[in-house]
């Protein structure tokens, strides 16, 4: 019992024990994802020193480089991290209530959801632009909804939500295909970058509209982690210790599904970043959810700037959406988990 921290309210409704080693876990990714959040303010068309960074954040700069500091590159890093954080934390959900390493946002559909209700919007809407990030969020419900109305059959198990969520997200990648092809060439290059996940001309009021979804969010998946720590050993034990399955189930999909669609409203499909982090996160610190909700946070938010970094210094002047890196990070490790879960 030395080597875990226990962390009690006064009513009981809220314990758990935190691990040392997950402890010094989160305080190095803490560490880390504050450097990748510097190295992303220093770098670009113009490196400008993390001293120099440091002094202009905080209003003691020659005012030189505030503009490109805190109008440029600090609400496009501060958005990739919050994108990254809501991506890892629904994939992790859905992992758990589904109980299958390879289940992710964009895996049974949720993303390509998202996808087709932002390309409908692009295509026909008249409105201002702003209300995307709404129609992202209705396109992932409404496939969610369906998904999971297909699913049921005297309640839903979790491999027929993955086989179905599969079925509809490549349904819902042609309607996606047949947009752009039908589309006007303005409008499908826009809609082409913002598929592929952009973070291009981010501001601190996306930042504003993120923040409390994924905080609020993430929170309450927090509180609620025991039980998910419960399904995960199968329903019928989470059923004999009093779990209402199917409720619970419903509800951290709806979690799960805002999570995502509120990432790719803001963004576009970054893909592979729900099914990743998670596992990373089960290798450094174990299966204890509530010790996996804050490392696939941050892993997730310190995957996004890495590819965002990428994406915008590697190939100047041209700047490439982060979204082609996260696929390339996670195929090849999608590919290994294909080949260790068929070895298990």
């Amino acid at each position: 019992m030395h080597n875990y921290i226990t962390v009690r309210t006064k009513s009981d409704k809220v314990s758990f024990q935190l691990s040392k080693k997950v402890a010094m876990m989160i305080i190095l990714l803490c560490i880390l994802l504050c450097g990748m959040i510097m190295l992303a303010l220093s770098v670009g068309s113009d490196f400008i020193s993390p001293v120099t960074v440091v002094k202009e954040l905080f209003g003691y700069g020659t005012g030189e480089y505030l503009f490109t500091i805190q109008t440029l590159r600090l609400p496009r890093v501060l958005l990739a991290a919050l994108v990254g954080m809501a991506l890892a934390v629904s994939g992790l959900i859905l992992q758990g209530i589904i109980r299958n390493p390879l289940a992710a946002p964009d895996i049974i559909g949720v993303t390509s959801g998202a996808s087709v209700g932002a390309l409908l919007f692009l295509a026909y809407a008249t409105v201002s632009i702003h209300f995307l990030p709404l129609a992202a969020i209705i396109g992932a419900g409404i496939v969610s909804t369906i998904i999971y109305l297909l699913s049921w059959k005297k309640g839903v198990t979790p491999i027929r939500m993955v086989l179905i969520g599969i079925g509809i997200s490549a349904f819902a990648k042609g309607i996606v295909t047949m947009l752009i092809v039908m589309g006007e060439e303005v409008r499908t290059s826009r809609a082409y970058i913002w598929l592929t996940g952009s973070l291009y001309g981010a501001n601190m009021q996306d930042v504003y509209l993120l923040l409390p979804w994924v905080i609020l969010l993430s929170l309450f998946t927090f509180v609620m982690a025991r039980v998910i720590n419960v399904k995960e050993l199968g329903d019928d034990i989470a059923l004999g210790v009093g779990v209402k399955v199917q409720i619970f189930r419903l509800l951290f999909l709806l979690i799960s599904v805002m999570l995502a669609g509120t990432a790719v409203a803001f963004v576009g499909g970054i893909a592979f970043v729900g099914l990743v982090a998670p596992h990373i996160s089960r290798m450094l610190v174990g299966r204890s959810f509530a010790a996996l909700i804050p490392i696939s946070a941050m892993v997730g938010a310190i995957i996004v700037i890495f590819a965002d970094i990428i994406g915008r210094t590697a190939f100047l002047p041209k700047d490439l959406p982060a979204g082609v890196f996260t696929a390339a990070i996670g195929a090849p490790f999608f590919i290994y988990l294909l080949f260790r879960t068929r070895n298990q």
